[in-house]
């Protein structure tokens, strides 16, 4: 081999080492935190705390995984869906593991939490639940570094972690995991040709979700919360809003799918150089793609901890 072909390869190695290296220790590192736990740390440990976190009145139940170390950490909100029964806890224990607090909270009239449930009544209280952590007395308490908030929604948690994350610049980064499109529900057009037909279509829709675990609403009340909402509940509208920071996109194969691409198509097109879409062949709950769904937000996480 010549000494000009030498160099070259050289040249080439180090390359591939300079792009592969970071990927390559960037997936050792979500691993590890889904495989094997921390080493433990006696002065400030790994820890829960059950709480009430008050919104507009009501105290609604929450609790935080609070990572090891003194911090601050970084922190996820994550956001549950309609009505909440896959509330992804196990995707909550590894983001602590990977250094993370983790605040997750029940909405208004669900779960037990006090008061009515209603989507408008999410909105306020993912509102509520950042101004909580911004707190002084919260993030000293709790280890919370306040200026590092991402909001992380599962189905209609997704729509409420793009509405919070559109209403609040200083929000991190957004990322949505088979997000419902509250606003894309419903016949075509801002204004159903049939609105009471689209009640009952929509109606339909959430009761087959489960109504057991949520107070104050009904099938039919939430619905024409829905079609009220429609013009201004759209997320691929708030593109622009979030457009600035980073976001993850996360789809399955259970219809909702195109929503993300167009929203993940809208950020491309308002400038956002940093969105991230995975797709995975499973169901809504991601039920035998647990680790995957893990691996994926991890190294999104990851790759928010610029130097």
């Amino acid at each position: 081999m010549s000494r000009s072909l030498r160099t070259a390869c050289a040249s080439l190695l180090l390359a591939l080492l300079i792009f592969v290296l970071p990927v390559c220790v960037q997936a050792q590192q979500a691993s590890a935190a889904i495989a094997s736990d921390p080493a433990p740390d006696k002065d400030s440990p790994a820890t829960m705390q059950s709480l009430q976190m008050s919104s507009h009145g009501a105290q609604l139940n929450a609790l935080v995984y609070i990572a090891a170390g003194a911090g601050p950490h970084p922190v996820v909100v994550l956001l549950h869906g309609f009505p909440g029964n896959e509330k992804n806890l196990d995707l909550a224990q590894a983001i602590r593991r990977a250094g993370w607090n983790v605040l997750y909270f029940n909405y208004r009239g669900s779960w037990g939490s006090p008061g009515d449930f209603s989507f408008t009544h999410a909105m306020e209280d993912t509102q509520a639940a950042i101004a909580f952590l911004r707190d002084p007395a919260t993030a000293k308490k709790l280890r919370v570094d306040p200026a590092h908030i991402v909001l992380i929604g599962h189905s209609m948690g997704g729509f409420m972690a793009n509405y919070g994350g559109a209403e609040d610049a200083k929000i991190q980064a957004v990322g949505i995991i088979s997000a419902a499109n509250l606003g894309g529900m419903g016949s075509r057009g801002n204004t159903p040709a049939n609105p009471e037909e689209a009640v009952k279509r929509i109606a339909t829709s959430l009761a087959a979700e489960g109504m057991a675990p949520l107070a104050g609403c009904t099938p039919e009340s939430l619905a024409r919360e829905i079609l009220a909402n429609r013009p201004k509940w759209n997320f691929i509208d708030y593109a622009s809003k979030l457009a600035p920071r980073p976001m993850l996109v996360v789809t399955s194969d259970d219809g909702l799918a195109p929503s993300g691409d167009a929203l993940a198509d809208a950020l491309r097109k308002a400038g956002d150089k940093e969105v991230t879409a995975v797709h995975m062949t499973t169901d809504h709950s991601y039920s035998d793609h647990r680790i995957a769904l893990e691996t994926a937000v991890l190294k999104w996480l990851d790759s928010l901890r610029k130097p």
